[in-house]
């Protein structure tokens, strides 16, 4: 594949990620948790015709004789899963993507705390620099007597992404000579972890409301937004960088508050485009920089395509 055709559909893949929120707006009576629940559903019965294609009846062995650290990868997935959609029921669609957005910067915080890598100062102060465009927003939200309920919800996710990460580096599944076995391995915990997410919201999601229209939308939802540019990513992640890769991936926020705004008359208010500007400015700025350092052949050590803490790609940027 093309450098240039890789660019495309990354561009395509943050696309299909950001349609949920305006999707959601379309809803006529599904709850929080049934949304949930139907979503994740579609996406655990997309991904296991997919990787039953792909891998055969191999899959279910290989998930059954799985260690411990792809279930709780899975289990960290459902987290993800879960939150996105309950937080975008409680809160905007702004709120939640410029929320989500600080992922790769609480991944680099927690490989420092937790595995003692070291950060280039450029992240350090992106990370201080995101974190005062958060704060912002929750300051701003509980002065105007705003519910802080969906925002904190939506913090689960980049928090599950970073302890998803840290936990397979700290195993050993991110090793320098076997990253396509690495990324290999994610795809079946991303499918625990829709299994995982449908169970868990199903007895909440009970009695069911959802009609034939929203069962419709949100399984459009778990095949189109989740299980297709799941897979594409990872073919992806062969071909760009990391740092290309979340680059690309914070189109995610400016589509997907577009569609809101356009699609659903749902404008971001003044606290969410400011904290939203210093968080995705911390964001682009590290990642461009980091870039930049790596076509120079910088001293990071990612000389295979990722940046310290910079797991964005496979963990933390599919909601």
């Amino acid at each position: 594949m093309s450098h240039r055709r890789a660019v495309a559909l990354m561009i395509l893949v943050a696309l299909l990620w950001s349609i949920a929120g305006v999707v959601s707006r379309y809803l006529e009576s599904a709850g929080s948790f049934e949304v949930t629940f139907w979503r994740s559903l579609f996406n655990t019965l997309a991904l296991s015709v997919a990787l039953l294609a792909m891998r055969g009846p191999a899959l279910w062995r290989g998930l059954a004789q799985a260690s411990w650290p792809l279930w709780f990868s899975g289990f960290c997935w459902s987290v993800m899963f879960t939150a996105f959609m309950l937080a975008i029921t409680l809160t905007t669609v702004a709120n939640v993507l410029v929320t989500m957005a600080i992922g790769p910067l609480i991944t680099a915080l927690f490989t420092r705390l937790f595995l003692n890598h070291r950060l280039p100062a450029r992240t350090w102060m992106a990370i201080a620099l995101a974190g005062v465009g958060i704060g912002w927003m929750f300051w701003q939200e509980a002065h105007s007597g705003l519910s802080l309920a969906g925002t904190s919800v939506a913090l689960a996710v980049p928090l599950a992404a970073a302890l998803n990460f840290t936990t397979l580096q700290h195993v050993g599944h991110r090793q320098v000579d076997g990253d396509t076995a690495t990324r290999q391995d994610m795809l079946p915990a991303v499918l625990i972890g829709a299994l995982l997410s449908s169970a868990f919201t199903l007895p909440l999601a009970y009695p069911f409301r959802a009609s034939a229209h929203d069962i419709g939308l949100l399984a459009m939802l778990g095949v189109v937004q989740l299980a297709i540019p799941c897979l594409l990513l990872v073919r992806l992640s062969r071909v760009l960088a990391a740092p290309e890769i979340a680059l690309l991936g914070l189109l995610e926020v400016v589509f997907g508050v577009a569609w809101a705004w356009l699609g659903a008359g749902e404008q971001p208010g003044a606290s969410t485009l400011t904290g939203g500007a210093l968080v995705l400015g911390a964001l682009i700025a590290n990642e461009a920089l980091a870039l930049r350092a790596r076509e120079a052949g910088g001293s990071d050590r990612d000389r295979r395509g990722r940046l310290p803490g910079q797991g964005a790609d496979l963990v933390g940027k599919i909601p």
